[in-house]
């Protein structure tokens, strides 16, 4: 009888780590329960998802992910200025998250910079264009 393997609908438990490549950690379950999901579901990208199959029970290893397969690109048209009037009750600083209502609920947007009149905001994904890399330590795999 073959070994389990991590491929499409399989649910995995795992620990994981995910880093810059500077080796600063952005997330981590090392040291808490392990999480679990089922491949597909949508709770995990798929890039991080397609570098799993195939991996078994007990292996550990450590995956590089590129921005296509981990956040994208940044995009250009996420970038806004918005009047510093809007800002009346924040301290501004470069590299500051603020919080945005739009339709589909909270937004989180960096302040990159501004001036007497503009903030100037970026909504994309703080580790779009980022290369990462994603170790993990297979617990279980069940089909």
């Amino acid at each position: 009888m073959s070994q389990l393997v991590i491929g499409p609908e399989t649910k995995v438990t795992l620990h994981f780590e995910i880093r810059l490549e500077n080796g600063d950690v952005v997330d981590s379950n090392f040291d808490k329960q392990p999480a679990s999901f089922s491949i597909g579901d949508g709770s995990m990208l798929a890039g991080f998802e397609a570098a799993l199959f195939g991996l078994k029970v007990g292996e550990r290893k450590v995956l590089a992910i590129t921005p296509e397969h981990g956040f994208g690109m940044p995009n250009p048209s996420n970038l806004h200025k918005i009047e510093r009037g809007n800002f009346a009750d924040i301290d501004l600083e470069p590299g500051v998250v603020v919080s945005f209502q739009d339709p589909s609920g909270e937004l989180p947007g960096v302040i990159r910079s501004f001036d007497d009149q503009f903030v100037d905001v970026d909504f994309n994904h703080p580790l779009a264009g980022k290369h990462l890399e994603f170790e993990v330590e297979i617990i279980d795999i069940a089909a």
